[in-house]
């Protein structure tokens, strides 16, 4: 009897290890398929233009607000009514490299009167696996920032600077490659968009706002480990609401 049932655990815990295998298998291979999308895509159109119009219809006294930077960016929408219209210029995986090539095309024809911009996450995400370049990826990325905020100033754009959101869980599939130096290099980066407050500059503290006591997002607030859900997004828009009616005076 003693060894039938330990034949039973055995197969048991043999069934749930494959189980787990063939789980982990899974995730490993479809989050290689979408790096390799990625990988191509960005090959065949490094900026992704096509995305949005390049010369696109606008009234002279339209007021603008624009969300300009990443996937980050590209979710975060407004509910309310507001005095501004609202576009979107924000591109899924895009780094702050990418972003600042496009200003040209997709920012400046708009001629907005406010940018909200997030970005950065996607360069220093790749520090663990390019460890040894891990302060060029943090310089690239505050001359990225300051590249884009001098576009902006110089067209006379008002500019709400966001600092990078926190991160959620690393999930299992995301261990392998990953490292507590991306948190690291997210509170260096949002050390420096501190420093970057002027008077056409208005520093938009997202982190602080998401984030928990340990410095990791809230997680009635987490999406993933890059992202945030709709809540986070709302708790955003509570702070920056109040911002946009002071701006539209």
């Amino acid at each position: 009897m003693k060894s039938r049932h330990a034949k039973n655990f055995f197969l048991i815990v043999l069934g749930l290890a494959l189980l787990i295998s063939i789980t982990l298998n899974f995730s490993f291979f479809q989050l290689a398929t979408n790096y390799y999308k990625e990988a191509n895509e960005i090959r065949l159109n490094p900026l992704s233009l096509y995305l949005y119009p390049t010369r696109p219809t606008v009234k002279p006294n339209d007021r603008i607000l624009v969300f300009f930077g990443d996937s980050r960016a590209r979710a975060w929408t407004l509910t309310t009514k507001t005095p501004f219209q609202i576009a979107n210029r924000g591109i899924d995986a895009q780094t702050s490299a990418q972003v600042a090539a496009r200003f040209d095309q997709h920012i400046a024809p708009l001629r907005p009167q406010i940018i909200l911009v997030q970005v950065c996450i996607n360069d220093l995400k790749t520090i663990p696996v390019f460890s040894e370049d891990k302060q060029g990826i943090i310089a690239n990325c505050k001359a990225n920032l300051k590249q884009i905020i001098d576009k902006a100033v110089q067209q006379n754009s008002l500019v709400i600077l966001t600092t990078i959101f926190p991160l959620g869980r690393v999930s299992l599939e995301r261990r392998l490659f990953w490292s507590d130096d991306v948190g690291i290099a997210i509170a260096d980066v949002n050390k420096y968009i501190h420093s970057l407050a002027a008077e056409s500059v208005f520093i938009f503290d997202s982190f602080a706002i998401l984030a928990d006591n340990t410095g990791a997002v809230r997680a009635e607030y987490q999406g993933d480990l890059l992202h945030i859900n709709q809540a986070g997004y709302d708790a955003l828009n509570i702070e920056l609401e109040r911002l946009l009616v002071t701006f539209a005076k």
